[in-house]
């Protein structure tokens, strides 16, 4: 399999003269009947791509706002099993990517072969599994063989340079650049060196470079949008959601809007 479809339609988006925008909401967060209505309100939004996080009990790349929405989405029995039969009922309706981000032992739980048919069949262009580092990767790279479900990658700040250089010559769908040190959630302000990171990461790719972490208003959106092909704005989305605050979401994604020249 050639794993471009979720490449294509973030490249797209660039070619249309905007930045990508990737929103990432919890499952089962608010239960799962509401995840329709979520995921259809971020595509009329103008999201490029959705990011469906998968609740789990050791969350270890998430912050407080985004375990909290994992804890009440695991309340409900949003399980991973249960969740992708709830989207057995939407996909259809959904006519933007979703990638899928979860940790390793509910896919293991779920079987790695089935979970793999599962995310083809339903049309799930991406998987993210921050807990299974590229040089572990290989069982599932196996696994996704035969799909169209690309692996995405997570680079970190630490990360020396040939190990980056390793990690994005085997990325598929885009490059997920973390732009903190640390867990997900709202930040003030971001590493002096995110530039040159950010710079020499989209260097190195023949994909698109999204950045994330810690990015919560319009403000951050459209200073990491100047420096990245889009951004994945998770805390700030799983928080407004919660609170109903609906426009705010909007707000988030209008700001990644023609913010460069086609």
């Amino acid at each position: 399999m050639s794993k471009r479809k979720l490449t294509n339609a973030l490249v797209n988006c660039l070619s249309s003269g905007d930045k990508v925008f990737i929103p990432y909401i919890m499952a089962g967060d608010g239960g799962l009947d509401q995840l329709k209505e979520r995921v259809l309100l971020l595509q009329e939004a103008g999201a490029t791509a959705i990011e469906l996080g998968i609740p789990f009990s050791d969350p270890v790349a998430d912050g407080p706002t985004i375990q909290q929405a994992g804890e009440r989405a695991l309340k409900v029995d949003a399980t991973l099993k249960n969740i992708i039969a709830e989207l057995e009922g939407i996909y259809q309706e959904i006519h933007i990517p979703l990638v899928i981000m979860t940790y390793y032992n509910p896919m293991l739980s779920y079987g790695l072969s089935n979970f793999a048919q599962d995310c083809e069949r339903l049309g799930i262009a991406g998987l993210i599994v921050p807990d299974v580092p590229y040089e572990e990767s290989d069982i599932l790279r196996i696994a996704l063989r035969e799909t169209d479900v690309a692996l995405v990658p997570l680079v970190s700040l630490t990360s020396p340079k040939e190990r980056i250089v390793k990690i994005v010559n085997a990325g598929e769908g885009f490059i997920y650049a973390v732009t903190v040190n640390g867990i997900t959630g709202t930040r003030e302000k971001f590493n002096k060196d995110l530039v040159e990171h950010l710079k020499s990461i989209k260097e190195l790719s023949n994909i698109p470079v999204m950045a994330g972490f810690g990015i919560s208003s319009p403000e951050q959106v459209e200073e990491m949008t100047s420096m990245a092909d889009g951004v994945i704005v998770g805390s700030a989305i799983v928080e407004a959601f919660h609170k109903k605050d609906l426009n705010k979401i909007k707000i988030l994604v209008k700001a990644s809007k023609r913010k460069i020249i086609s």
